[in-house]
């Protein structure tokens, strides 16, 4: 045998003599020798009951003097054992073991016993009720502290604003123009074709019920003012949030991962004047614009279906339709633009400076952007519609 090896010899029932190296690399398959497994992994109190179909069951004393080195893992073992071999909770008897290793195998024997302690100290798990609790607090903290980010944004958004607009020179004309191309001249197909059918569907919708009553000509006023006042800037806002917004998160989202941005800041350029103020003043032109244009589609799409279903020509709809619509219900439509612009501008630009990471953290912020921006379009609609009827209009 190894003299560096540990080893053990059962000199009488109730009698272990130990020698040899007691530490890791001493050690071997001693443990596995010396203890069943569940042994070494329970705790002190539940040694004692682990032990008695062990091999060397039954009350022992340990002759530790031929131990010659010990170290931590040697006195875990050296623990267990005497854990093990005593009764009713007591440790067997340790006999001859060396002064110098009495004090590391004492240190053992107090972690050991420090373990059910912790283990009780340990808070239950959580249920599910506990755990949809804790998850609702979280995501509500959240968005509380989202929400109070892109006010901050907002804020600085129109300091920057108002910088421009005291000093046209620090405004980027060339990259608006820009933008005004591409979130409306190029928006015109899509926001035309959606505002045609949407025209249709709602004159279509009304035909039945107004057929009934004999109250045909009646659809222009349905559709005019369901177009004018509510659907036509709704649509092409949600068009525009999910068209333009997303492109605005996902461009200057793309721009932070590749550390663009922070090479603007080191330049001395602030991002807001160079990206979203552009963006910003070339939507506040292109939406109400792109809304005028919707209501047009709008009610040319329900005139065409009146025509059909209700046998309406297009002459007796117009002139219905001047005397049904007036022009405060237009201006309403058109007066909703400007903040929807503004709403889906802020979101997605805001969205876009969130990203960090890599090409997920770019795909994310801009599906929360679209997200958002519908989310605080239509609830920006509401509001507008609660005021309107508070203030009869």
């Amino acid at each position: 045998m190894d003299a560096a090896a540990a080893s053990f010899n059962q000199t009488t029932p109730q009698r272990l003599t130990l020698a040899g190296f007691w530490t890791a690399r001493g050690m071997g398959d001693m443990p596995a020798r010396l203890l069943p497994a569940r042994v070494l992994a329970a705790a002190p109190d539940q040694a004692e009951r682990s032990a008695p179909d062990s091999p060397l069951a039954g009350p022992t004393e340990v002759e530790a003097s031929g131990i010659q080195a010990l170290d931590s893992a040697g006195a875990y073992v050296l623990q267990k054992l005497l854990l093990s071999r005593g009764s009713a909770g007591q440790p067997a008897q340790l006999l001859g073991l060396p002064e110098r290793m009495q004090a590391l195998l004492a240190e053992v024997a107090a972690q050991l016993e420090q373990r059910p302690a912790a283990a009780a100290a340990a808070p239950a798990p959580a249920g599910l009720l506990a755990r949809v609790g804790r998850m609702s607090v979280s995501r509500i903290a959240a968005a509380g502290s989202e929400m109070l980010a892109l006010l901050s944004f907002v804020g600085e958004c129109a300091l920057a604003l108002g910088r421009g607009l005291a000093s046209p020179k620090r405004l980027r004309w060339r990259p608006m123009l820009f933008n005004l191309q591409q979130a409306g001249v190029e928006a015109l197909a899509i926001v035309g074709l959606m505002s045609f059918l949407l025209g249709v569907v709602v004159a279509y919708q009304g035909a039945s019920q107004l057929r009934q009553y004999g109250a045909n000509i009646f659809v222009a006023d349905l559709v005019g003012l369901a177009m004018l006042r509510e659907f036509a800037p709704l649509i092409t806002a949600i068009i525009i949030a999910g068209r333009s917004g997303s492109a605005y998160a996902a461009q200057i989202g793309s721009m932070v991962v590749s550390e663009e941005i922070d090479a603007m800041r080191t330049l001395g350029l602030l991002p807001l004047e160079l990206l979203v103020l552009p963006k910003l003043l070339a939507l506040l032109v292109a939406l109400p614009l792109l809304t005028l244009f919707a209501d047009v589609l709008g009610v040319l799409g329900g005139m065409l279906m009146a025509s059909a279903k209700l046998d309406v020509t297009p002459t007796e709809f117009i002139e219905r339709f001047a005397k049904a619509v007036s022009v405060t219900s237009y201006l309403i439509g058109i007066g909703k633009a400007p903040v929807f612009a503004a709403i889906i501008v802020l979101v997605g630009c805001f969205q876009g400076f969130r990203a960090k990471g890599g090409a997920d953290s770019v795909g994310r912020q801009t599906t929360r952007s679209v997200v958002q921006s519908i989310f605080l379009v239509v609830s920006a609609d509401a509001l507008f519609s609660v005021a309107f009827s508070a203030l009869d209009l």
